[in-house]
């Protein structure tokens, strides 16, 4: 791995997209809890801090958007401490999504996110998309993503950065001549490019304060949006 340093990475994403899965990956051990079921395993933040290739990685793992147990009001205040477990702040977001037919609820998620974090966010995020086994034999990612013109925007938004895994199917320990099938080989290549946008940073990370100004910003416009309905009502 090119990087050195610690590293502080929270996993955002829709739930059922394979977030926990994903985090034990990138620890190198099932140090986060996993669930098969439709309703999330994580209505809470869950945190997780282990040494891989003599570098501190902690990854932090939020609760699912429109799970059956978190509401978004419930959601707010979770993604809130999430950035506290991480202090001084997140190098990187991974937002999560699943391969398979694009839906509005899919596209939801993303809105949300942005919602949540603000645009900013962006600039330290990368699009990771898992259940990769259910792409077609002759579909890259890229492909897949460029078909979807929401998706196409997000990945450029961050800067064009994209990869696929499969926690499940792609289990190959070795990279070998069937890379684009191998989790070994595409985690070594989603490390490395969280690593070059770390330092395109500066090394700088999200803040708490970056989310408490998207969350001013989200309260203005909500109060003016009332007072345009009181107007209107008058």
């Amino acid at each position: 791995m090119e990087g050195s340093g610690d590293l502080r990475i929270v996993v955002v994403g829709k739930t059922g997209a394979g977030k926990s899965s994903t985090a034990n990956s990138i620890l190198g051990e099932n140090l986060l809890r996993t669930s098969c079921c439709a309703n999330s395993d994580t209505a809470t933040c869950k945190a997780a801090t282990t040494t891989v290739d003599g570098r501190e990685i902690t990854v932090v793992d939020t609760p699912g958007y429109f799970s059956t147990e978190c509401t978004y009001e419930n959601l707010k205040p979770e993604i809130a401490r999430c950035i506290v477990e991480c202090v001084p702040g997140p190098h990187a977001f991974l937002i999560v999504l699943p391969v398979g037919r694009h839906t509005e609820e899919q596209n939801k998620v993303v809105d949300e996110i942005l919602k949540m974090f603000g645009e900013g966010a962006l600039k330290y995020a990368v699009v990771l998309f898992t259940h990769g086994d259910q792409l077609d034999n002759d579909m890259t990612i890229q492909q897949f993503v460029d078909d979807n013109d929401h998706l196409k925007t997000l990945v450029q938004k961050c800067g064009s950065r994209l990869h696929v895994i499969d926690n499940k199917y792609w289990k190959n320990p070795t990279e070998g001549h069937d890379d684009e099938r191998s989790n070994a080989a595409q985690m070594k290549k989603l490390m490395n490019t969280i690593d070059q946008m770390v330092r395109q940073n500066g090394g700088k990370h999200y803040t708490n304060e970056m989310l408490q100004a998207v969350e001013q910003a989200t309260e203005v416009e909500m109060a003016k949006g009332k007072q345009e309905k009181r107007q209107k009502r008058a």
